[in-house]
């Protein structure tokens, strides 16, 4: 006999089972979340299968675990051939099961830290809340720190006054040659910043040796203004998705925005009385900017005519569920990798970093200073501006002092 699970949703017959009375209530949480009807049937149809399993195996509601899905899935591989995706509705139904509080969510067991883990956990912390760097950095810095640690104290007590300058050299020496330049200058710049956080009597941070580095080494890699423009012709407005990636190309072109801020800009960022943004950059510093009639349209059409129903507060969501803002700078990247893909442009990188070279490129040559461009894109120290110095040679030749004694 059949069974109405909602409006939409039937069943050939009535779930059974420790889980039969919250298959319904399943199904609406996967509604909320913006799945497909298809994606739902699929996973409230395993969900009444594994509950009908439980009960089989005689598992009362309060004694489900994780260990039983996994068991679940292997019997159900032994009678039909498991389907991709199977595996995660079943974590999805045990996430319900546990945001519901129907099921006890499971703790695992707490190893305890070890001192030099313990002084990387309180570091990380310190770069998150006090200096607020994002997380890409504290990703970047925490495993190195780590390193030093295990490598200088292994798992015994970490004595910090014990440390000398020969423990930071001999610490450098034996990773960078492992290491891409860039990479060793991470390292270096997370050494500095830890020694100067942990204190340590003597000024170590000083002992912490510089990388090889070639002052501006190459010319940055900048999108075309001719290719930004066949970019943006190129996106099909007419659907949410592409009105949605329209929003986020403006941003990265016009504003020259970090794919990170792009991910992280929140509905209350936006002045509209004012046709302002602000913008969360790097070390949690907040810049406004104006909102030009051209990106505030288009991120209006994508509001009112685009963006999923979400609890989210981020502007831009994901297009398919669970429908939320993304999780990282990497979801900005493949909308403008699969972007320039499907345009067919050559651009010198499928990177998103590639348009806000290519607005402080057409600034200079438009006449802005460096300290203008530095304004613009947000830096703090103008040697990071300096740059893009490299990239018009005829500009900078307007520019020079005349030889002495004039042409001979």
């Amino acid at each position: 006999m059949k069974c109405v699970i909602t409006d939409q949703l039937v069943l050939s017959r009535a779930p059974e089972g420790p889980l039969s009375g919250y298959v319904g209530p399943f199904a609406d949480f996967l509604s909320a979340q913006g799945y497909a009807l298809k994606s739902i049937h699929r996973q409230v149809h395993l969900a009444a299968c594994f509950s009908q399993w439980l009960q089989h195996k005689g598992v009362a509601l309060p004694h489900i675990t994780a260990e039983h899905t996994k068991q679940y899935l292997r019997y159900r591989a032994q009678l039909l051939k498991l389907h991709q995706g199977d595996a995660a509705a079943l974590q999805h139904v045990m996430g319900f099961l546990h945001r519901e509080g129907i099921v006890p969510a499971e703790t695992a067991p707490v190893r305890r830290l070890t001192p030099a883990e313990c002084w990387t956990q309180q570091y990380e912390q310190h770069l998150r809340e006090v200096r607020g760097l994002s997380e890409a950095t504290i990703l970047n810095y925490v495993p190195f720190i780590d390193r030093f640690l295990q490598d200088r104290f292994a798992d015994g007590p970490v004595t910090l006054s014990c440390l000398c300058a020969r423990d930071v050299v001999s610490f450098v020496q034996c990773q960078a040659p492992r290491l891409h330049r860039q990479r060793a200058k991470l390292m270096t710049s997370a050494l500095r910043s830890f020694l100067q956080y942990a204190q340590v009597g003597l000024d170590l941070a000083a002992a912490v040796p510089g990388v090889a580095n070639w002052s501006m080494p190459s010319i940055p890699r900048a999108i075309s203004a001719d290719h930004v423009r066949q970019l943006l012709a190129s996106i099909d407005q007419r659907t949410a998705t592409g009105r949605r990636d329209y929003a986020i190309m403006l941003l990265l072109a016009r504003l020259g925005l970090r794919s990170s801020e792009v991910v992280g800009l929140e509905l209350n960022d936006i002045d509209w009385n004012r046709a302002t943004l602000t913008v969360r950059g790097k070390g949690g510093l907040r810049h406004e900017f104006p909102l030009s009639p051209e990106v505030g349209q288009a991120i209006a059409a994508y509001l009112y005519d685009g963006r999923p129903l979400s609890p989210s507060r981020r502007v831009f969501v994901r297009a398919k569920a669970p429908i939320r803002g993304f999780r990282s700078a990497a979801g900005v990247g493949s909308i403008v990798r699969h972007a320039l893909q499907r345009a067919g442009i050559q651009a010198p990188t499928y990177g998103a970093h590639q348009f806000r070279h290519g607005l402080a490129t057409d600034l200079l040559r438009q006449g802005a200073s460096l300290s203008e461009i530095g304004d613009v894109l947000g830096h703090r120290h103008p040697q990071t501006t300096m740059i893009y110095t490299k990239i018009d040679l005829e500009a900078l030749r307007t520019l020079a002092l005349p030889w002495p004694g004039g042409v001979q």
